[in-house]
């Protein structure tokens, strides 16, 4: 995990100045199980890994990589991976004002804010993607790397989750997308390595 913040962040410090002339700035990695405060609140393990805005951290939960190998079948190292990636791509909308902007059209518009949160975790799948760009270009990925986090980015898709749990899917309620929708978003950004190819908001 030490290795891949590092790297996803070493990258970033390259790619975000270059692709949109604004600097990086380096987040912190907070290990957890059970219970964790954060400037966001108290987050038990069922809420995952998650990032927060109000002290630009990302806490993982290390319980739910164990549940991501066994509940949902995703395992290996690069589905973790995955995981921290999307977490910094988080972080990049937060340098980038897109949080804040988001987070304002959820308040303009209730009816929307489900829609626009899928669009902002989309685009942070993407971003995922645009920094295994990177370890590919540099032959550091192994064979089954990019399935493994495909396969990662597919199995906690909202469609996915809500038949796990014996229910109907329902689109509207989404809130991270589906799994189709998940993995072509990663796989947009895993082809072209570049932070335009990552407007959902813009796309479709």
């Amino acid at each position: 995990m030490q290795f891949v913040i590092t790297d996803v962040q070493d990258t970033w410090t390259r790619l975000l100045p270059a692709q949109t002339n604004v600097p990086y700035q380096r987040s912190k990695l907070v290990l957890f199980r059970d219970v964790v405060e954060s400037a966001c609140g108290a987050a038990e393990s069922a809420s995952g890994p998650f990032y927060c805005p109000g002290d630009a951290k990302v806490y993982l939960d290390l319980s739910f990589f164990e549940e991501l190998r066994t509940r949902f079948r995703a395992g290996g190292e690069f589905a973790q991976a995955y995981v921290i990636a999307h977490e910094i791509g988080h972080h990049i909308q937060n340098l980038t004002g897109i949080e804040r902007k988001v987070r304002r059209g959820q308040r303009a518009n209730p009816a929307a804010a489900n829609q626009l949160s899928v669009r902002m975790e989309l685009q942070a799948d993407c971003l995922a993607g645009v920094w295994g760009h990177s370890p590919a270009e540099r032959n550091i990925l192994e064979s089954g790397d990019v399935e493994s986090g495909l396969n990662a980015a597919a199995a906690i898709g909202d469609d996915r989750i809500q038949r796990m749990a014996g229910r109907a899917v329902n689109p509207e309620s989404f809130t991270h997308g589906s799994s189709a929708q998940r993995a072509e978003w990663f796989r947009r950004g895993l082809e072209t390595g570049r932070f335009e190819a990552c407007d959902t908001f813009g796309g479709r």
